[in-house]
């Protein structure tokens, strides 16, 4: 038996609302918000005791989300540094084609957005960059050239 399809990247996040801004900028759709909690959550998860908000965004096309995850209880644990560089191990990214990445680029840093390096030319196909958004999330951002 096959998988049927991704549903869906979680991301825990401690300010909800700064997350969801920063996806809705980058051209993300809101799809919904609720609580979780209970015995199917404790079971799923591991925890006890779990509360948690949720909220999940979309792209455009429908065929992507993202579940952006603020746990009240138990409490989010930080296991570092949010400013942690590309390459540690189980830290990677979440990368999305755009259309115009520099104006991308512009409408994502009053969201908190910094480049990790620059927008870089991969041959004739690609503009390529990564930024850090918000609680030290890696975006990737590709506009292909042709």
């Amino acid at each position: 038996m096959a998988i049927q399809r991704m549903d869906n990247v979680g991301i825990v996040v401690e300010d909800m609302d700064a997350a969801i801004a920063f996806f809705v900028e980058l051209g993300m759709e809101l799809e919904g918000r609720a609580r979780v909690e209970g015995l199917v959550a404790d079971q799923c998860t591991g925890l006890d005791g779990v509360r948690c908000d949720i909220a999940m965004v979309r792209t455009p096309d429908g065929h992507s989300r993202l579940e952006l995850a603020k746990y009240r209880s138990p409490a989010a644990i930080s296991d570092g540094p949010r400013n942690r560089p590309h390459n540690i191990l189980g830290t990677h990214r979440v990368m999305f084609a755009v259309d115009d990445i520099e104006d991308t680029v512009t409408r994502l840093r009053p969201h908190g957005a910094e480049l990790l390096g620059e927008i870089a030319r991969f041959e004739d196909s690609y503009l390529l960059c990564y930024v850090r958004g918000p609680e030290g999330i890696i975006v990737g951002l590709a506009e292909q050239l042709t």
